[in-house]
């Protein structure tokens, strides 16, 4: 299948931005789409760790206010992961573990690249590249972030079966945590071993 960017024009330049793009593509039917128009979010790529402790079965997670979520009955203070943008030259690997350093002030070992997924493709570009740490949780807790950034960010221990309890009543409502801690029960059990 072909397709073909006629034009490209930048509505919004910020922290993110958002172009429209005029497009063609081949349909799944034979023949060409006309000319249509998509606008999409340009924010970049990112990272997310999930961080666990296979010793004390617990994770380290951060709650932080998300304006995405300011509409949510719970409030728009979310349970995430710790996570960050990729910064041009810089490495997915390096920026796991600078954001789990600024973000929840804690040191990380065993980093593995877990898998890398599509935010909302329908609409932004942005990719997540989803990794797993372990961690001591003895020595997690207080509140974290950069003041230049305007992060204010509470570390947040909870045991697994808590986590999981969370996630089935839907108090945990963010994509990437759900798939963290999907795949976390999906490999729990040899983590603990």
């Amino acid at each position: 299948m072909h397709w073909k960017i006629i034009t490209k024009n930048t509505l919004y330049k910020g922290f993110l931005s958002i172009e429209e793009y005029q497009l063609t593509h081949e349909l799944y039917a034979g023949g060409q789409t006309e000319i249509i128009s998509r606008q999409l979010m340009e924010r970049g790529h990112a990272v997310a760790v999930l961080l666990f402790d296979p010793v004390a079965d617990k994770l380290v997670m951060i709650e932080q206010f998300r304006i995405g979520a300011k509409d949510d009955i719970n409030a728009p203070w979310l349970t995430e992961l710790v996570a960050g943008m990729i910064e041009a030259g810089e490495l997915a690997e390096d920026v796991a573990v600078r954001e789990c350093k600024e973000e929840a002030g804690i040191d990380i070992s065993k980093l593995q690249k877990l898998f890398s997924f599509y935010v909302s493709p329908g609409g932004c570009s942005e990719k997540v590249t989803l990794y797993y740490a372990e961690v001591d949780s003895r020595v997690a807790g207080g509140i974290h972030g950069l003041d230049a950034e305007h992060e204010d960010i509470k570390v947040i221990v909870m045991d697994y079966a808590e986590a999981i309890a969370q996630l089935t009543q839907g108090k945990i409502n963010s994509a990437t945590p759900i798939l963290a801690l999907q795949w976390l029960q999906l490999h729990h059990h040899s983590l603990m071993r």
